[in-house]
């Protein structure tokens, strides 16, 4: 909702032959997946069960400082990647094509405390249906954060910094609870609603399950190492919790990404969506592992894109993404995470104070706030 328009210069024409080339990068893909693919996501699959069992295995013996440095490295690592490059992406259904049972978005269940089913829902049908969209995208805010200029200020939003920041903590908890839509559904009639009622147990049954699993069998495992597995383990799920809200927020809120009104998708051709796609995300730029370790959300764009295409393929698909934001004459937000840290974060702050001055409007966009 900026007062200067970054596709303003393209016509409805344009837009329209965008979203037919876009079409055709997301075919070639889809016709070329093969055993190439499937034998990669095993691979990884494969990899993270190792990695946590060794790394459990470790914990043991945890009482030893090294011991329990190493296995809380490694279990950190095993929680990421089961989050990001396994869960995430499964439950996209980017890999359904392969009809394997156990690696099918429909039975796939992960190490989380938020329920596959209403992930999905949250998720795949409502953020990637209206991304950035404010008051329609749960995932743009959080629901607990003032994300545009002119949005209206509250006293409340002066406290969005540390309120971002607890949830980076306990993000898997406001997943679930945003899931939830626990903010709307606190009102004492809805509370009674009996579908709530329904999901809010699913998430209690999911919570104490990832609690027992994590904090209390694991531990007593442990033996004599009980405390010091309790410890690896709460950093490790602290861990997973601060890089995960970090990937996700380089992702869709640094300096340079756009949010929408609800009225501006309002008859939505597919090449508008597309082109929301396109403004409304950014990517993270750095090595195969860093690519691999954020699920392969550092190329965000492309994932907006192309929500269902196996994400190890979104590199290859990044370069003809790119090149058609050159000759759109679009903006391809990116950079290095430090960077794209820094820039999400100041926008935070930024918008938790009151807008110092009246932002300068056309005539055209004065008209339409005052609408709205």
């Amino acid at each position: 909702m900026t007062a200067i328009d970054p596709t303003a210069h393209l016509t409805a024409e344009q837009i329209e032959e965008l979203g037919r080339e876009l079409d055709a990068i997301r075919d070639e893909v889809l016709a070329d997946r093969g055993e190439k693919d499937a034998a990669y996501i095993r691979k990884v699959i494969s990899a993270q069960r190792k990695l946590e069992l060794v790394s459990r295995g470790v914990l043991l013996f945890s009482f030893f400082p090294p011991a329990w440095l190493i296995g809380t490295a490694g279990l950190s690592v095993a929680k990421i990647m089961d989050n990001m490059e396994i869960g995430h992406n499964i439950l996209h259904g980017q890999w359904d094509w392969m009809r394997d049972p156990k690696i099918h978005s429909t039975t796939w269940e992960w190490d989380h405390v938020s329920p596959a089913d209403q992930w999905k829902h949250s998720h795949n049908e409502l953020h990637h249906t209206y991304t950035n969209v404010i008051g329609k995208d749960n995932d743009l805010g959080y629901g607990i954060m003032r994300v545009d200029e002119d949005q209206r200020w509250h006293p409340f939003h002066l406290g969005q910094p540390l309120w971002n920041f607890i949830n980076a903590c306990f993000f898997e908890y406001g997943i679930a609870a945003y899931d939830l839509e626990l903010g709307k559904n606190l009102h004492k009639r809805r509370r009674k609603n009996p579908e709530f009622r329904a999901r809010a147990r699913a998430v209690g049954r999911k919570i104490r399950k990832q609690v027992l699993k994590d904090y209390v069998i694991h531990p007593l495992l442990s033996g004599p190492s009980f405390l010091t597995t309790l410890a690896a383990t709460f950093t490790a799920n602290l861990v997973r919790n601060l890089w995960t809200h970090s990937v996700i927020m380089c992702g869709h809120f640094p300096e340079g990404v756009q949010v929408f009104e609800r009225r501006s998708i309002k008859g939505e051709t597919r090449g508008q969506w597309y082109l929301r796609q396109m403004m409304g995300s950014a990517n993270i730029s750095g090595s195969k592992a860093m690519h691999f370790m954020t699920g392969n959300l550092s190329h965000q764009i492309e994932h907006h894109l192309f929500p269902d295409l196996p994400s190890n393929r979104y590199a290859e698909v990044a370069v003809k993404v790119r090149a058609l934001f050159e000759k759109y004459e679009l903006e391809y937000v990116t950079g290095p995470l430090p960077k794209q840290v820094f820039s999400a974060w100041h926008k935070v702050f930024r918008l938790s104070l009151p807008n110092k001055k009246p932002k300068v409007k056309t005539p055209d966009r004065e008209q339409e706030l005052v609408a709205a």
